[in-house]
C-alpha cells in the first residue's frame, strides 16, 4: 500500500497532465465527436476519486457533507454552459469584422498551449477582481463556501460568475480568431485543471509548485482567513500571480476546519439556495 501511495502522490498529477490532453487532442484532430471528451472527463473524475481514496491529503475531506448532489448539479450546469458557449462560437466569430491573426498553421497542441496562456491571464485577473469588488465577490463566494476540497468541487461555481470568468478568459482568443476545435480543447483543459486544482490528493510535484497552479498551491487560496487566502488566483499557472505579487507558498498548508468563508457559517449549502444567495441584501 505504501508503494501505491507513493506512485499516486508523485505520478497522479503528471499522468493526468500528460495523458488526458494528449488523448483529447487525438480525438479532436481525428474528427471525433465532442461527446467523447465528456466521457474522457468522466474517466478523469473517476481516476481523481480513486487517487483521493488511496493517498488523500486530508482524509476527512473524503467524507461527504451533504454536498454530493449539490456539487454534481453545479458541475452539470457549469459544464453545460461551457458546451453552449463553444457551440455559439461560430456565430460570435461571424460578427467580428476581420479574419483574425490566429496561427492556424501551428500544430493543434501548440495552438492549445497558446489558448491556455492567453486565457490564463484573463481568468486570473477576473478571479483577482472577484476578491476585490464586493459585487463580484457575492457570486464568487459560492465557490468559496466549500468546507472541503476534492476534485469535483472545482466546478462549484455560480453560473453567472462562471460566465464572467469565461468571457474574460476567451474574449481575446475570439478576437484573435481562435478556431472551434481549439475552443473545445480549451474547455476540456480548463475542466481537467479545475479537477487537479481542487483534488484531495497528497500531490508531490517539487519545484513545479512554483509554476503549476494545482492543489498544493491552490489550497492556500481557499483559507477562510481572507488575508492569507487572497493569493494564488491563477487557473493554469502561477505566472500572473508572480507578476501581480499574489503568489504564496505558505509553509503551513490548510487543514480540515480552515476552509470556507470567515464569518459565514450560515452560508447556504443547497444548490438552489446558492444560486439565490448573491441576490440577497447584505446583512
Amino acid at each position: 500500500m505504501a508503494v501505491l501511495q507513493s506512485v499516486v502522490r508523485y505520478g497522479y498529477a503528471p499522468f493526468v497532465l500528460l495523458v488526458f490532453p494528449f488523448i483529447a487532442i487525438a480525438i479532436v484532430s481525428g474528427g471525433g465527436a465532442p461527446i467523447q471528451l465528456g466521457g474522457l472527463f468522466l474517466l478523469a473524475v473517476g481516476l481523481s476519486f480513486a487517487a483521493e481514496a488511496i493517498a488523500p491529503y486530508e482524509r476527512a475531506w473524503n467524507e461527504r457533507r451533504g454536498d454530493g448532489a449539490r456539487d454534481i448539479a453545479h458541475a452539470v450546469v457549469n459544464e453545460g454552459s461551457v458546451v453552449l458557449s463553444v457551440v455559439a462560437l461560430p456565430a460570435i466569430a461571424a460578427q467580428i469584422p476581420w479574419s483574425g491573426v490566429w496561427p492556424g498553421h501551428w500544430s493543434l497542441g501548440a495552438q492549445l498551449a497558446l489558448a491556455i496562456f492567453v486565457a490564463d491571464a484573463g481568468i486570473t485577473l477576473a478571479h483577482r477582481a472577484s476578491h476585490r469588488w464586493p459585487l463580484l465577490w457575492r457570486f464568487h463566494a459560492v465557490h468559496h463556501s466549500a468546507t472541503r476540497m476534492y476534485g469535483l468541487n472545482g466546478l462549484l461555481k455560480h453560473p453567472l460568475h462562471q460566465a464572467f470568468e469565461t468571457i474574460c478568459g476567451t474574449t481575446p482568443l475570439v478576437l484573435l480568431g481562435m478556431p472551434l476545435d481549439v475552443a473545445i480543447l480549451l474547455g476540456f483543459a480548463a475542466a481537467l485543471q479545475l479537477l487537479l486544482q481542487h483534488s484531495n490528493v497528497d500531490i508531490r510535484i517539487g519545484p513545479l509548485v512554483l509554476v503549476w497552479a494545482i492543489a498544493p498551491g491552490h489550497r492556500h487560496h481557499h483559507r477562510a482567513d481572507g488575508r492569507r487566502g487572497d493569493v494564488n488566483f491563477g487557473l493554469f499557472t502561477t505566472l500572473w500571480d508572480h507578476l501581480l505579487g499574489t503568489y504564496s507558498k505558505d509553509a503551513s498548508a490548510p487543514r480540515d476546519g480552515e476552509l470556507g468563508i470567515a464569518g459565514r457559517a450560515d452560508y447556504p449549502t443547497g444548490y438552489l439556495r446558492q444560486l439565490i444567495e448573491p441576490f440577497r441584501f447584505a446583512r
